[in-house]
């Protein structure tokens, strides 16, 4: 296992909670924060989950 692994398991998890939270927050409209700040922040979050749960695992 290596940066490669690494770094796919971080983009693994990107996707899966990008798509889950778009598909959230188009049934939720109550406007607090706009969706594209609020996929950033979870993009950032679940990438850095990922990568580093992978990373520490070994």
């Amino acid at each position: 296992m290596g940066f490669k692994t690494d770094l796919s398991n971080g983009i693994i998890s990107l996707v899966i909670s990008l798509a889950v939270t778009a598909a959230a927050a188009r049934s939720d409209g109550d406007g607090e924060w706009s969706t594209g700040e609020l996929l950033a922040a979870v993009g950032i979050a679940s990438f850095l989950s990922g990568y580093l749960t992978s990373y520490f695992a070994k």
